[in-house]
């Protein structure tokens, strides 16, 4: 069963709790969405509440994708940009889907549905996002139309003596 995808969904308590189950569940089977396995709610929770606070204000918009179930199961927040030289393109943060339904196409699906998301927002001409390296992200976002336009060599660092790139990839809406 495909996904439902919902931009700016209303944030009941439902959906902020499914979001904050789906970054620790995410997080904690290895995923790169800001945080190292193991990793509890209340660890991810003040992170979670920046990003609503930002959407409270209208500088993020939030992606949902619910499963068959009606359960959270995947996301994608965009962040604006308030330079006046930098409107043109948003960033895409906190891209997850479960890990139960990993391996389905609803990355690709996620991914799809954030560009036409963003093909709406007036004057958007491009996606940025970053990646952490050694993972093969940018190989699984390279396949979704996005090209790395930069790469910070080890400036993440997961633990000592794990230094990951920041690689930043581009998807031009055009």
């Amino acid at each position: 069963m495909p996904l439902t995808f919902t931009l700016d969904p209303a944030v009941t308590p439902a959906l902020r709790d499914g979001v904050l189950d789906l970054w620790t569940d995410v997080s904690n089977a290895g995923g790169s969405v800001g945080f190292v396995a193991p990793v509890t709610q209340e660890e991810i929770r003040p992170e979670l509440v920046k990003h609503l606070a930002a959407m409270a204000e209208g500088r993020t918009r939030l992606l949902v994708g619910h499963d068959e179930a009606g359960n959270v199961a995947a996301t994608a927040f965009f962040s604006f940009n308030t330079h006046r030289l930098m409107k043109h393109w948003v960033w895409l943060y906190t891209v997850m889907v479960h890990p139960k339904h990993q391996g389905q196409g609803y990355g690709r699906d996620l991914l799809a549905a954030a560009a036409d998301a963003a093909r709406g927002f007036d004057g958007t001409a491009a996606i940025r996002l970053t990646c952490r390296g050694g993972q093969g992200l940018e190989t699984f976002y390279g396949s979704c139309g996005y090209r790395e336009v930069g790469r910070v060599p080890g400036a993440i660092r997961v633990a000592p003596g794990d230094d990951r790139d920041d690689i930043t990839m581009l998807l031009p809406l055009g």
